[in-house]
């Protein structure tokens, strides 16, 4: 179970970004997660580490866990929700799925958990420093 709860860890908190959307999915420029692509979601977990998650709006996104591993996977929108896939590094077949605030901007924060149940708070950040070296690496 230790197992199994360290590699859903190592998931992205990227699927903590998952927007209410209507039944049938605008399209993406118009989709509720629309305000990150272009900006940082940072996840702060409760030690006070840090993930950070870049959307892009062709369905990739890349990051960096809290140990500054590059991580990198696809996100889709199901229903009122957006699901992030981690691709690379490899972990388990699962998506993780999270709501994203309704009219988010620059400065928004919000709560939630990750794969794991952990508490964290996530906030939108301005711009992408420290982007990932290989962006889209999911490709």
């Amino acid at each position: 179970m230790r197992t199994l709860l360290r590699s859903l860890s190592s998931l992205p908190v990227a699927a903590l970004l998952l927007a209410p959307a209507a039944l049938a999915a605008p399209p993406v420029e118009e989709a509720p997660i629309a305000p990150a692509f272009g900006n940082t979601v940072l996840a702060t977990y409760p030690d006070g580490r840090t993930q950070k998650i870049w959307l892009h709006a062709d369905g990739t996104w890349d990051g960096l866990s809290r140990s500054s591993a590059p991580l990198a996977g696809r996100w889709e929108l199901k229903g009122p929700k957006v699901c992030m896939r981690q691709m690379r590094p490899p972990t388990l077949p699962i998506s993780f799925c999270t709501p994203f605030p309704d009219h988010a901007q620059a400065g928004v924060q919000w709560l939630s958990h990750d794969v794991a149940g952990r508490p964290i708070r996530l906030s939108l950040q301005k711009g992408m420093p420290l982007q990932a070296a290989t962006p889209n690496q999911s490709r």
